[in-house]
C-alpha cells in the first residue's frame, strides 16, 4: 500500500476510495444472524429503515441486507464493495483481509423503536367509513364475489349477529334451542316406545347418546373448521352413526335416529334443505344395504352403495340450489367426490370399530357368529373329543333349529351357533348322558333319582360357567341357560314317584315327590331363537328314541311336544305367536323326517330277502294289532 503514501501522508485517492467504501457499507448493511432472520421473515415490508444517530434515516431494499454470519456471503459482499470503489490487486486483498479480520455487524435491530414507529404509523392512518343504505344488494345469484363484496357481506353478518339490542339474536337462539329440545324429546319418546333393549339398559342408553353426540359434533366442527370439507364431514358423520345403529339394533332404529340427527346437524350448521336431503339419502342407503354384518364384503358393498347415493344426492341438490354458472362444474365434481369418499370412509370406520361396537351395545354380529361356528373353536373341539355323542346331537339340533328360525323370521345364524354350544356343560360328565353311553351301560342305574337329577340339571350350570370362561357372548349364554327352561325332568320324576310308592308299600308312611323339585331352574326362553332351540332339542331327543320314525309319527310327536311346552308356559316370555309356533312345528317335522328317514335294506341273496319280507309282514301285523289296541 506504499503507493498510496506520499511524504508520509495518505493520498487523496486512497481517502476517496475509503470514503466511498464506508458509504457503500451504509447502503448495504451487514447484520448478525438474528437480525437478518427477523428482517427476512417478519412482515410484508420491502424496505428497511437505517438510522445513524442524529443523521436522517435512509431506506434500503430488503434484498440489500447481508448475513454477516455466513462466511461466503460476507467475503463475496466485501470483495464486491472493494472492487466497486476502485481497489484492485494487492490493495484489494489487503482491504478485504482487514475488513474480515474483526467482523462486526454494521447495524443492529432496535425492537422498541421499530414497534413504536409501527404503532405511530398505524395511528396516523385515517379510518374510512362507508355508509351502505339499508336494502342495498351486496351480490346477486350467480355472481362471482369481489374482495370488497365479500368483506361487506361479512360485515353485514357480524352486524346482524351482534344486534343484541333489537332482540333478534335472542329470538334466533331461542328458536334453535326450542327446536333442539323438541327433537331431543322425540328421541326420548321414540326410545321409550320402540327401543326396549335400550330403555332398560343404562349402558345402551349411554351408547345411543354417544352416537348422537358424535354425529352432531363431527358435522358441526367440520363445518366450522373446514368449510371446504363440509360436503364430506356432515353426511359422513350422520351415515357413520346410522351404520353403527344398524349393527347395534336394526334398520328402523337407524333410520329414525339418522333422520333426527340430520335435523340437528342442519340446525347446528345452518344448512339448506338440500343438505338435509343429502344426509337423509345417505342414512337410507346405509340402512338399506347394511342389513347384517356377516362378512367384510357386506360392509364394503354398503360403503360403496352409500358413497354413490351421497354423490348423486349432492349433485342433485347442487343443481337445484346453486347457480348454474360455468364455475359450478368443478365445484360439483369436488363435492360429489368428497361425499362418495365420506360414505366409503364411514363403512371402513364401522368395520374397524366393530369389536368396540359389540362391547358397548352388548351384541353379537354375524362376523363373530361365523367365527364361533368354526369346529376348531376350543369349546367345540373339546366337545368333539370328550362327548362325541353330544356333539353329533348338537349338530342335528342346530340344523333343525336353524330351519325353524328361518321359517318364522328369526335369526337363523344366531340360532345355529347357539344350538352348537347349548350342551357344552355335558363335557364334565359325558358318560351320564345317553348319547355318550355304550349299549347296556347306564350309570344312572346305580344312582337315586334325586342324585341323577342333580347330574342332569347340572349340565346347564356347568355350561354357563364354561361359556363365561371361554368368552362367549351373552346372547349365546342365554341359549345354554334357557334351552330347557323350567321344564320337568320327566323320566327321573316318575322314577322317583314309583320309588316313593314302593317304599310306601314296604315301610309305610307318606312320601310326597314334588314336581317343582324335578324341574330345571330356568330361565325360560326370552327370544324366539332360544324357543326354537328348546323345541328342536326335545324333538331330536325324542325322535332318536323312536323305533320307526316315520314322517307321520314325527309330525305327531312334534305337535305333542310343541303343545306341551306351550301349555307349560315355556314360551310366555319370548313373544312367540301361535301362528309362528305352528309354522315352526311344520318346519321341524320336515327337517327331522329328512334326517331320520328310513333306509332300504339290500339282502345278500334271494332267500335272505324272502326271509326278511316275511319278518316284515309279521311285524306289520303285530304292530297293526298293537295300534288298534292302543
Amino acid at each position: 500500500v506504499q503507493q498510496f503514501v506520499v511524504d508520509g501522508e495518505v493520498t487523496p485517492a486512497w481517502r476517496a476510495r475509503v470514503r466511498d467504501l464506508i458509504a457503500g457499507l451504509e447502503r448495504r448493511p451487514i447484520l448478525d444472524l438474528e437480525s437478518w432472520q427477523r428482517a427476512m421473515q417478519e412482515g410484508n415490508h420491502t424496505q428497511i429503515e437505517l438510522r445513524f444517530g442524529e443523521r436522517g434515516p435512509i431506506f434500503v431494499a430488503k434484498d440489500a441486507v447481508v448475513n454477516g454470519a455466513d462466511d461466503d456471503d460476507l467475503t463475496k459482499e466485501v470483495r464486491f464493495l472493494g472492487e466497486r470503489v476502485g481497489f484492485s490487486g494487492p490493495a484489494l486483498r489487503v482491504v478485504v483481509a482487514r475488513m474480515l479480520t474483526d467482523r462486526r455487524p454494521t447495524f443492529r435491530y432496535d425492537a422498541a423503536e421499530s414497534a413504536a414507529r409501527q404503532n405511530a404509523a398505524a395511528e396516523a392512518v385515517d379510518v374510512i367509513d362507508r355508509d351502505i343504505p339499508r336494502g342495498t344488494v351486496i351480490f346477486s345469484r350467480g355472481e362471482l364475489l369481489s374482495p370488497a363484496q365479500f368483506e361487506l357481506y361479512k360485515a353485514a353478518l357480524d352486524r346482524q349477529q351482534g344486534d343484541v339490542l333489537g332482540g333478534r339474536w335472542w329470538l334466533r337462539t331461542g328458536g334453535s334451542r326450542a327446536a333442539v329440545v323438541l327433537i331431543t324429546s322425540l328421541l326420548v319418546g321414540y326410545t321409550a316406545s320402540y327401543v326396549p333393549r335400550a330403555r332398560t339398559n343404562a349402558g345402551r342408553m349411554v351408547g345411543l347418546a354417544l352416537v348422537m353426540l358424535g354425529m352432531v359434533s363431527i358435522a358441526s366442527a367440520g363445518a366450522l373448521l373446514a368449510p371446504k370439507l363440509a360436503a364430506a364431514l356432515a353426511p359422513g358423520a350422520v351415515v357413520l352413526g346410522a351404520m353403527v345403529l344398524v349393527v347395534a339394533y336394526d334398520r328402523r332404529i337407524a333410520m329414525a335416529y339418522g333422520v333426527l340427527a340430520s335435523v340437528l346437524v342442519l340446525l347446528a350448521t345452518r344448512g339448506t334443505a338440500g343438505d338435509l336431503a343429502v344426509m337423509i339419502v345417505g342414512v337410507a342407503a346405509a340402512a338399506w344395504r347394511l342389513d347384517s354384518v356377516r362378512d367384510r364384503q357386506n360392509v364394503v358393498a354398503a360403503g360403496l352403495w352409500t358413497g354413490g347415493a351421497l354423490a348423486l344426492a349432492t349433485v342433485a341438490a347442487a343443481m337445484v340450489e346453486r347457480p348454474l354458472a360455468s364455475e359450478l362444474g368443478g365445484e360439483l365434481l369436488r363435492d360429489a367426490g368428497l361425499a362418495a369418499f365420506a360414505g366409503l370412509s364411514a363403512a371402513g370406520i364401522t368395520l374397524f370399530a366393530l369389536p368396540m361396537i359389540e362391547r358397548i351395545f352388548d351384541i353379537t354380529t354375524g362376523m363373530t357368529l361365523i367365527e364361533l361356528r368354526d369346529p376348531k373353536q376350543p369349546l367345540l373341539r373339546q366337545l368333539q373329543q370328550r362327548a362325541p355323542g353330544t356333539y353329533n346331537h348338537s349338530l342335528n339340533v342346530a340344523a333343525i333349529a336353524e330351519t325353524a328360525a328361518d321359517a318364522i323370521g328369526a335369526d337363523p345364524l344366531l340360532t345355529y351357533v347357539g344350538a352348537l354350544y347349548h350342551d357344552i356343560g355335558k363335557m364334565n360328565k359325558p358318560e351320564y348322558f345317553v348319547e355318550n353311553q355304550s349299549r347296556g351301560s347306564n350309570k344312572h342305574d346305580k344312582l337315586s333319582p334325586a342324585m341323577s337329577l342333580l347330574v342332569i340339571v347340572g349340565h346347564v350350570k356347568d355350561g354357563v360357567e364354561m361359556a363365561k370362561a371361554g368368552g362367549l357372548p351373552r346372547s349365546l349364554i342365554h341359549f345354554i341357560e334357557a334351552h330347557h327352561g323350567t321344564t320337568l325332568v320327566e323320566y327321573f320324576f316318575y322314577r322317583a314317584k314309583k320309588k316313593a310308592e314302593q317304599e310306601k308299600e314296604e315301610r309305610g308312611g307318606d312320601v310326597v315327590v314334588g314336581e317343582m323339585e324335578y324341574r330345571y331352574p330356568g330361565p325360560r326362553p326370552r327370544t324366539k331363537e332360544v324357543a326354537m332351540l328348546m323345541l328342536s332339542d326335545a324333538v331330536e331327543s325324542a325322535t332318536r328314541a323312536m323305533p320307526e320314525p316315520t314322517p307321520a309319527r314325527i309330525e305327531q310327536l312334534v305337535r305333542e311336544i310343541a303343545n306341551k311346552r306351550l301349555m307349560d308356559g315355556q314360551f310366555d316370555q319370548c313373544d312367540l305367536t301361535l301362528r309362528e309356533l305352528r309354522t315352526a312345528a311344520e318346519s321341524i317335522s320336515k327337517t327331522v323326517a329328512s334326517i331320520y328317514h328310513g333306509r332300504i335294506a339290500y339282502p345278500s341273496d334271494k332267500k335272505e330277502s324272502e326271509k326278511k319280507d316275511g319278518e316284515k309282514k309279521s311285524d306289520a301285523g303285530t304292530k297293526g294289532s298293537d295300534e288298534k289296541r292302543a
